[in-house]
């Protein structure tokens, strides 16, 4: 039988939901705050319910952890009938499936056992020698032990050997190059081309030549044969870097060659065989682009074989330091000047950034302190960025300011208020303190600030009129 763990505030629900569970045998522990559930995490289990809202924080933030724990549990998320945004973050972010409160326990009942179905053939197919890598999977330059990265590490291990198409998403600078080079460098096509095409730098009247090649005098100007970008991955891998910016026109010619693997050169009547393994990737949401009718849904669908969403680096905490001190020691060889630690303060101002420009921000940031830094063997705040120390300085302002009591305090000469109106008055003061700071981090981008925060636009917009929040 199963280890579950019930992540709920409600009493009655979490009691329920423990008694129907171990009537069927399951062990069950109850966790009613993500406090209590981050020390029930080191705990095996195999299944977590996890309610979204929690007395203490967003459930949400704890699903790294519990994904990442020693049980590698799968997680059924609890939720209302209003929080379509958070659940649909969870699902991405790996959970399982959902409930709802008000669901019948046959219902719970076909979800859990599911769940327990996969966990337990996922358990046993690591255990199995069958069906796995039998060598260690070569990292390239991908650093990081997060939970986060090693589900993408799990999914690259798994389609490596294969010639599956993949798709890699994520914002613009995670990574996606140095996933798609790991993916090729892990392949049986290891020792052949890699050969990158920057979709959004095709010009539109030349990308087909580019592309597919061209025979002599098919348009003027073409003095000799061109191979072309597509048969130069011959017996390799061809990575379609920011594939949404293939031009629609194209589009429909590449899907052709992608299925049949061969290729007509522009001015030719003769077609070549390309044997060819394709990894693309894109900053855009291709679906919206399917449905927009800029994007071809047959192309798209046979893009996302096998889809790796690639998380920004401020869902990857864990990770900011190694990657901080894998390009501090990169740039420092090979500028030829002394190794270099850390300082305390420059270490805590690059946990407290925000990277919106991801991995690659990190390192060119960490590029320049090195050299401003020189021979030196100690990078200080003062070596940073100037943007990212004046992050970290207004970020400990306000966590060591502390708000001065304002007149007309909840205490009275009439007396204490009722609890209700005392926890309204503190819930409405720390919300929009909480506000204002995703304001600062994010510098008013509503978009990202929608991200952090797991609400909808619309919701967020309210939240900030309420506390008269504008930027």
């Amino acid at each position: 039988m199963a280890r579950i763990l019930v992540i709920d505030d409600d009493e009655t629900f979490s009691y329920v939901l423990k008694r129907a569970c171990s009537r069927q045998g399951h062990e069950v522990m109850l966790s009613p705050s993500a406090c209590e559930a981050k020390e029930a995490s080191a705990g095996m289990f195999d299944i977590v319910f996890l309610d979204i809202s929690l007395p203490d924080g967003n459930g949400l933030s704890l699903l790294p952890l519990l994904l990442g724990s020693e049980g590698h549990p799968e997680v059924i998320v609890i939720t209302g009938h209003d929080n379509r945004d958070w659940l649909e973050q969870a699902l991405m972010a790996g959970a399982w499936d959902f409930i709802r409160k008000d669901d019948s326990l046959d219902t719970v009942f076909a979800a859990l056992e599911q769940a327990l179905l996969y966990h337990q053939n996922r358990c046993g197919a690591q255990l199995s020698s069958s069906g796995q890598r039998t060598t260690p999977l070569k990292r390239n330059r991908l650093v990081g032990s997060g939970a986060a990265i090693g589900r993408c590490l799990e999914s690259v291990s798994q389609c490596a050997d294969s010639d599956v198409c993949v798709l890699l998403s994520g914002e613009t600078g995670t990574g996606k190059e140095v996933f798609a080079r790991t993916i090729h460098e892990n392949s049986g096509r290891q020792n052949g081309p890699f050969i990158v095409v920057d979709c959004a730098a095709l010009p539109e009247n030349l990308a087909e030549s580019l592309l597919f090649g061209h025979v002599r005098g098919a348009f003027t100007g073409a003095i000799t044969r061109e191979n072309g970008l597509i048969p130069e991955a011959d017996g390799g891998t061809l990575f379609l870097d920011e594939v949404g910016e293939l031009p629609l026109s194209l589009q429909k010619v590449f899907l052709r060659v992608l299925q049949e693997k061969r290729v007509r050169p522009v001015g030719s009547t003769q077609e070549t065989p390309c044997n060819f393994r394709l990894i693309a990737a894109t900053n855009r949401n291709l679906e919206h682009m399917v449905e927009e009718e800029s994007f071809r849904r047959d192309l798209f669908y046979r893009l996302q074989t096998v889809h790796i969403p690639l998380p920004p680096l401020r869902e990857r905490q864990e990770d900011i330091l190694p990657l901080a001190h894998h390009f501090c020691a990169h740039f420092s060889e090979l500028y030829a000047l002394p190794a270099k630690q850390l300082a305390t303060g420059t270490a805590t101002a690059l946990q407290l950034y925000g990277w919106p420009g991801n991995v690659r921000e990190l390192c060119g940031a960490m590029e320049r302190s090195v050299l401003t830094a020189g021979r030196a063997s100690v990078i200080f705040p003062q070596h940073l960025p100037t943007g990212i120390r004046i992050h970290a300085a207004t970020q400990r302002l306000a966590a060591l300011s502390v708000p001065k009591e304002e007149k007309g305090s909840s205490v009275s000469e009439s007396g204490l208020p009722s609890y209700a109106e005392f926890r309204e008055q503190v819930w409405q003061k720390e919300e929009g303190r909480y506000l204002a700071r995703i304001l600062d981090q994010t510098g008013g981008n509503i978009s990202e600030a929608c991200e952090v925060t797991g609400l909808s636009r619309s919701r967020l917009y309210a939240l900030l009129k309420r506390h008269g929040l504008t930027r």
